[in-house]
Parts: structure tokens; C-alpha cells; sequence
């Protein structure tokens, strides 16, 4: 990689990192122009947000130990 060569992605990794980015940003979209109230919009984002991090945090490190980690 560009700044270490501790970090080896191939071109599937980059795939999945931007689909999960554009997922949740649509995602996110969609929450705040269906749901009218404020507060469930923050609501329904931040689980959105969760939900993000930890499918990538288990992709990364298998945290989880689920079968999407290859563990």
C-alpha cells in the first residue's frame, strides 16, 4: 500500500469498503426524507452508523467471530 506495507487490500476489499459506504450514506438518505420526526431520524441514522462499524470492525478483525470474517 501507499504509506506502509503492513496494509495488503486487494481490489475486492476497496469493492466491499465503498459498497458499505455508499450503502449506509443511502441508507442514511433514505431514513432522513421517509421518517418525518427529528428525532427518530437520529434515532434510525446512529443505528444505521452502528450497524456500519461493526460490519466493518468484523470484516477487519473477525471481533465476532462470524463466518463473513473467514473464521
Amino acid at each position: 500500500m501507499f504509506f506502509t506495507s503492513e496494509v495488503n487490500w486487494d481490489i475486492m476489499d476497496f469493492v466491499v469498503a465503498g459498497s458499505l459506504l455508499i450503502g449506509t450514506s443511502f441508507g442514511i438518505e433514505f431514513i432522513i426524507r421517509r421518517i418525518t420526526k427529528p428525532s427518530h431520524q437520529i434515532i434510525l441514522a446512529m443505528i444505521a452508523l452502528l450497524a456500519l462499524i461493526l460490519l466493518w470492525v468484523e470484516l477487519a478483525v473477525g471481533i465476532f467471530g462470524s463466518p463473513l470474517a473467514g473464521s
